[in-house]
């Protein structure tokens, strides 16, 4: 198990230091100064000149590679310097040659053009709100596609199989951006009295007099628009699962021994037709938590998306780069994390790698 952890672990590294590399080339062939960027229009020659300095835009594009990996880096290298240290707050772990350190040290991402706030911080604010989302659609996806795949299975060929079919492949073939136009016009504005739902906004909100509340109620739409697809792609795998797994033998000897449908079905057929039900639902769960760019965009709805296409609008590069680093390293570690717990419940995937 320890060799198999190492071994998808490296290859997880290397598809990080892939996407990095690929995102610090992309970002610094576009067009603009970020010294000018950050300081402003109006700012002199010799104000610009110091913060290109500050920002390593003096130095070649492969020592400014360099520099970027270690400030991405939790382990490296630096001079036991205090502006150093004061600028990346590390830890010194260990002494080397040349009076430098082995440090421990939260990643660095710059500072945002806009805000001049450092990106991880205006990233940790914004991660929660796209977490919650993201869970919320997978739940509703997961219960209801588990359910509506069993019972379309159940009832095949019936007038439920053939709905849910048809469902499922409208579902699929939905974009999540035109689901969550349609869902916020319908049910956030033409029927609003009766839903008493908004288009817009997010779970946490202000006002002058109660100061900041919980409203769950702002979940309930863009979770289902992120959802849609999820949902029908589970539905179909159940299904699929479903009906081979109640083909067997074994269900037919169940049901010989005098079982109930209810227990044949979720204590012997369901179980053992999970196992590609649960791949679309971790593979859905990563996508979903690095991809509801438009949907909170749609809905209003602050998290990750919302903030990397306002940082877009704006030409905030250091957080549309910050954003991307991060989405790219949860969808490594949740697949990550998927491959691990197959290790562990099937030795033969063990062996196979």
């Amino acid at each position: 198990m320890l060799r198999y952890l190492a071994r998808r672990l490296r290859y997880s590294l290397f598809v990080l230091l892939g996407v990095v590399t690929l995102v610090f080339f992309l970002f610094n062939v576009l067009p603009g100064d970020p010294a000018r960027l950050t300081m402003g229009q109006r700012s002199d020659l010799q104000s610009l000149e110091n913060m290109r300095r500050e920002m390593n835009l003096d130095k070649p594009v492969w020592t400014r590679y360099v520099i970027f990996i270690g400030e991405l880096s939790p382990l490296w290298i630096y001079p036991n310097d205090t502006a150093m240290q004061q600028r990346y707050h590390y830890l010194k772990l260990l002494p080397m040659p040349g009076e430098r350190s082995l440090t421990l040290k939260y990643p660095y991402l710059g500072r945002s053009y806009r805000t001049k706030r450092l990106v991880g911080t205006v990233l940790a604010e914004a991660l929660p709100g796209t977490v919650i989302l993201a869970l919320a659609a997978m739940t509703l996806a997961t219960v209801l596609g588990i359910l509506l795949g069993v019972l379309a299975a159940v009832k095949k060929d019936s007038f439920i199989d053939s709905s849910s079919i048809a469902a499922s492949v409208a579902g699929i073939s939905m974009p999540s951006f035109f689901a969550g136009l349609l869902i916020a016009y319908v049910f956030g504005f033409l029927l609003s009295d009766y839903t008493h739902l908004s288009m817009t906004g997010s779970l946490w909100e202000y006002d002058a007099l109660s100061g900041r509340r919980l409203v769950l109620s702002n979940l309930i739409l863009p979770a289902i628009a992120l959802g849609i697809r999820p949902l029908a792609i589970i539905t179909q795998l159940t299904r699929s699962a479903m009906l081979d797994a109640l083909s067997q033998d074994y269900i037919r000897t169940a049901y010989a021994k005098g079982l109930s449908t209810r227990r044949v079905l979720f204590r012997h057929a369901l179980p053992n037709a999970l196992n590609p039900v649960v791949t679309a639902i971790s593979g859905w769960l990563a996508e979903l938590l690095a991809g509801s760019f438009f949907v909170e965009y749609i809905f209003g709805w602050k998290g990750v998306g919302r903030l990397t296409i306002d940082a877009l609008d704006k030409f905030d590069f250091p957080v549309v780069m910050g954003s991307v680093l991060l989405t790219a390293f949860i969808f490594i570690g949740v697949n990550l994390f998927t491959d691990l717990i197959y290790g562990w419940i099937d030795p033969r995937i063990r062996l196979q790698n």
